[in-house]
């Protein structure tokens, strides 16, 4: 998936934060409560040897999404193929038509979709999810309240909306996962102590007029970033490696120091990435990204 605030540019920054243990085998189950685009977990997945894995998101939809990549994908490449030829062959003004059909079409059917089993249904709504993906403006993944998809069309050429090889091979990654839509308290009952827990929360706010944490109907505030923080310190406790990333807010206010005291007892790092969000490619400024680990690293 194309996803705002994916963490595939700061892979190379992140593996000097993952714990030792991964190396050595003594860790071998992973973690993710807000798996997003999963670029951490592919990561570690193709580096490590993993066993099991436990991926949430709040997002019905993302869920649905690697579900049926995991145990569907056949079907699912069928019909991205079919999506990808009708809409490549189309010129641009018939394209935009196409694009914001199959949008209609596909928060239309939200209310007729179970998302509690797996169903035919399932694969053509994956199949619009990642065409929509593909195609919409800068690869941006936004529901409004109303669990609505909405952002436009995007202008691309030759979009790749189906990368068949890709797909296979995110499947057989996803074999070893159970995959699930939950809130992050719900990983409490699944870690151990060999268990290594990375969390990306939706960022907080850098300002008022910028927010990174509308990729689904339900908000993520400052009460839930403490809850949080002190799922992290429980876990800690209780000898769970674990790492978490998020924006940080001295980019914007070098007094803010609210995950500095949230995260007091803990190791915190800061490391530049560039947000690729903002409409304006000028403005994409490197930033700080601030890392927090409950082992020393």
């Amino acid at each position: 998936m194309k996803w705002a605030g994916g963490k595939g540019q700061l892979l190379a920054a992140f593996q000097k934060f993952y714990p030792k243990e991964l190396s050595g085998g003594k860790i071998e189950n992973y973690c993710e409560p807000f798996v997003g685009g999963g670029a951490v977990f592919f990561d570690i997945v193709q580096n490590y040897p993993l066993k099991s894995a436990l991926l949430c998101d709040n997002n019905e939809d993302l869920v649905l999404t690697y579900l049926v990549i995991q145990n569907e994908v056949q079907p699912l490449i069928d019909q991205l193929n079919r999506l990808q030829h009708q809409y490549l062959k189309l010129n641009d003004e018939k394209r935009t038509a196409y694009y914001y059909k199959v949008r209609e079409q596909f928060n239309k059917q939200r209310k007729s979709v179970n998302f509690n089993r797996l169903s035919v249904k399932w694969t053509k709504r994956a199949a619009q999810i990642i065409f929509l993906n593909r195609t919409c403006f800068n690869g941006l993944f936004r529901f409004n309240s109303r669990g609505e998809f909405n952002v436009p069309q995007g202008r691309y050429k030759n979009p790749k909306i189906l990368d068949a090889e890709n797909l296979l091979k995110i499947s057989k990654l996803l074999s070893i996962a159970e995959i699930r839509k939950a809130d992050f308290r719900e990983i409490k009952g699944w870690v151990t102590e060999n268990t290594f827990v990375y969390y990306d929360p939706p960022y907080r706010p850098l300002n008022q007029t910028s927010s990174f944490t509308a990729y689904s109907k339900n908000a993520f505030g400052d009460p839930d970033q403490i809850a949080l923080a002190a799922l992290f310190s429980e876990l800690s406790q209780k000898r769970v490696k674990q790492m978490l990333s998020n924006s940080d807010p001295k980019n914007h206010n070098p007094e803010d120091r609210f995950f500095d005291e949230l995260y007091s007892g803990f190791y915190i790092s800061r490391v530049p990435a560039r947000r690729s969000i903002n409409s304006n490619g000028l403005k994409r400024n490197a930033i700080n990204e601030i890392i927090v680990t409950s082992y020393p690293v």
